[in-house]
């Protein structure tokens, strides 16, 4: 027998928005959109690539929604959906710099035609989850909280706190450090992967 908790509660919701509730999908909307512009806020886009990621994460939602197999999980779902679409959004930026005709004259050729690029890009990504999978359990849990799973895009200090056992005046520099040592372990990735090459 169900207990009406959090989790049924989005499984109604997700259930009455994929057939057709638009009162339902509006509600979801509501409870989600902080949490897609923080992944957005997060990638650092411009402002316009992040209302255009905002809006296709919205559409790649909607057009799945009735394949998605546990509702319980739909924030972690339309995070990582976010967070895929920002990365598109930065690879088509890179792709669409503009320049100057004299750069163009000089350029021996477009990185871009590299047909190594896709396997480059999902190597990279694959790399920012290796970093994150080196850091510490408290670091995990402290970014995971605090970064990924926070509810309507601002976490919440105090709840994160409880959540972790931790005090709350330990959690921003906690988030901190364990950023940086994300960032060094990327960096030595980069590093070992360039003397690879």
């Amino acid at each position: 027998m169900s207990d009406g908790g959090p989790a049924d509660d989005m499984a109604a919701l997700v259930g009455k928005a994929a057939g057709g509730d638009h009162a339902a999908w509006d509600e979801i909307v509501r409870r989600y959109s902080g949490r897609v512009w923080a992944v957005c806020r997060v990638h650092r886009l411009a402002p316009a690539d992040a209302a255009d990621v905002f809006q296709q994460t919205w559409l790649r939602v909607l057009e799945n929604l009735d394949s998605l197999r546990d509702p319980a999980k739909f924030g972690a779902w339309i995070g990582t959906t976010c967070r895929n679409e920002a990365l598109a959004a930065i690879r088509r930026a890179r792709r669409a710099q503009p320049v100057d005709d004299s750069w163009l004259v000089d350029r021996p050729g477009d990185p871009d035609d590299d047909p190594e690029l896709p396997f480059l890009v999902a190597d990279r990504d694959a790399e920012l989850w290796r970093a994150f999978r080196r850091l510490n359990r408290r670091c995990r849990d402290v970014l995971r909280v605090l970064v990924v799973d926070a509810e309507g895009g601002r976490p919440s200090y105090e709840l994160a706190a409880a959540a972790l056992g931790m005090p709350i005046g330990s959690l921003g520099p906690t988030r901190g450090r364990c950023l940086t040592q994300l960032r060094r372990f990327l960096t030595e990735g980069i590093g070992d992967a360039a003397g690879d090459s």
